[in-house]
């Protein structure tokens, strides 16, 4: 096991959550997210594996969890049948049959594209489907996932608090941010080694790309792609609590705050993506508020974001054809993307993760056996159709989750959350690799489906008391 500089801040990260309690940790892991490439140690011995600040994280705060006064059959409950928690239960558990044993019953039936990790010198190679290590890696992940979306939906189904979920949404949106400002202060002050220490992980960390003359901003992550991902689903957040809750002074600083670094990043997938999130949440809201109870809020967001959207299109269609840098710009990070080297390798990927589908009768290669440049193929060539099923219904049940309009804000949070997932998943169906979305998306995910069902329980409690209430005054 190898100790680096990040291991202070996962040891103090463990620390916090064992002293404060699983209920007050759900801050602290949202507080981590922003570190993506921090690694706890690594493991020269696996590979070159890492364990993440964030992975430390998730494992703690499940343990204590499952350590609290009936905490397990709390985690039980979560899974209640048809629910999202059951859902994701199903998927992950095919998802372990999944990487054990399809790589070893389609054995050399077909062809993968795969990840060498020689010092990442082989890149992506052609190899005859077999047991790999990538399969127990991906299993791990996945498995992180399920544990973190168990545990913060345990935990606020039990003690539903809107207030928490917005403050450590904040304080996440605040580590970000201040670190992808840091990340273009210390490059254009000629110290890029400056965030070293939050870099600690096995990954190729491309902190010294630049486009036209533009730093591209990375922040804690490894990579320009990864830092917008990140960046979509908190702008996702913070611009659906401010359309639900107008009287909120936090949340269009948030909201502005998390657009910029998300244009900053330079990454063509976070541009794509906001730009799909838009379209799709905007039409959401269209059909939504064309109900009898249309808030004007609601009405005038939309028909500013139309008016907008509308003269954003006529900006940048005019500075294309007249400017000559911003059209080589957009060429590069958009128009032309499919056309370059790199764009045609990921149409293969994607090509020959669907034939892997085919190859396998739909039941898809294994966990971590394929590789693909969209989330929905990548799925398919992995996990077949009854994995990927799984996974769309847990988002089904997510998207229909009840958000009662409560007093403490519940309803305009759980709407932000749902927003936020449906960002990271569209990011993730143009450039997604592995059925894997993230860390980053279960937590989301996990609060949203926990404080959901915490309101509505919480909302029946109130209503069955103010019915016992009333019934000796109807008696009298």
């Amino acid at each position: 096991m190898e100790i680096v500089a990040s291991s202070f801040i996962a040891l103090v990260a463990v620390a916090l959550m064992v002293l404060r309690g699983p209920h007050r940790s759900i801050g602290v892991m949202l507080a981590v997210t922003p570190l993506g490439a921090a690694a706890a140690f690594n493991l020269p011995a696996v590979g070159g594996a890492t364990i993440g600040v964030a992975d430390l994280a998730v494992l703690s705060l499940f343990a204590l969890v499952c350590l609290t006064p009936a905490g397990l059959p709390a985690l039980v409950g979560t899974m209640r049948p048809f629910g999202p928690g059951f859902w994701m239960g199903c998927f992950a558990a095919f998802c372990v049959v999944s990487a054990m044993f399809f790589p070893r019953i389609f054995a050399g039936e077909t062809e993968v594209f795969s990840i060498s990790r020689s010092a990442n010198s082989d890149g992506i190679v052609v190899n005859s489907l077999r047991p790999t290590t990538g399969n127990l890696t991906q299993l791990f992940r996945i498995l992180l996932g399920a544990c973190l979306f168990l545990a913060v939906a345990t935990l606020m189904r039990r003690r539903p608090d809107p207030a928490k979920v917005v403050a450590a949404m904040a304080l996440a949106t605040g580590i970000h941010v201040g670190l992808g400002v840091l990340d273009t202060l210390t490059a254009a002050a000629g110290l890029p080694q400056a965030l070293d220490p939050i870099r600690t992980a096995n990954y190729a960390i491309l902190s010294n790309h630049y486009v036209m003359g533009v730093k591209r901003m990375i922040g804690g992550f490894p990579e320009a792609s990864a830092f917008g991902f990140y960046s979509l689903g908190l702008f996702g957040f913070w611009l659906a609590y401010w359309v639900m809750s107008p009287s909120s002074r936090l949340a269009p600083w948030m909201a502005l705050l998390s657009l910029t670094v998300l244009l900053r990043s330079t990454s063509s997938s976070g541009y794509v993506a906001g730009i799909a999130f838009g379209g799709t949440w905007g039409l959401w809201m269209v059909v939504r508020h064309l109900r009898a109870e249309a808030g004007r809020r609601g009405l005038t967001f939309v028909a500013v974001a139309a008016f907008a959207l509308w003269s954003a299109a006529l900006a940048i269609f005019a500075t294309y054809q007249l400017v000559t840098p911003v059209t080589e710009y957009l060429d590069r990070m958009l128009f032309d993307k499919l056309e370059t080297e790199s764009g045609v390798e990921r149409m293969a990927w994607n090509a020959q993760a669907f034939k892997n589908f085919l190859d396998t009768g739909t039941f898809g290669a294994g966990l971590g056996s394929v590789r693909a440049s969209n989330w929905l193929l990548a799925s398919l060539g992995s996990i077949g159709a009854i994995g990927t099923g799984f996974f769309f219904a847990l988002l089904g049940t997510l998207a229909a989750a009840p958000a009662p309009d409560r007093p403490d804000g519940a309803r305009a949070v759980i709407g932000g959350l749902k927003a936020a997932c449906l960002a990271l998943f569209l990011s993730a169906l143009l450039t997604g690799a592995t059925p894997d979305l993230g860390l980053f998306f279960f937590l989301l995910a996990g609060l949203a489906a926990g404080l959901s069902r915490g309101a509505v329980l919480e909302a029946r409690r109130d209503s069955a008391t103010q019915h016992a209430r009333s019934r000796p005054l109807a008696l009298q």
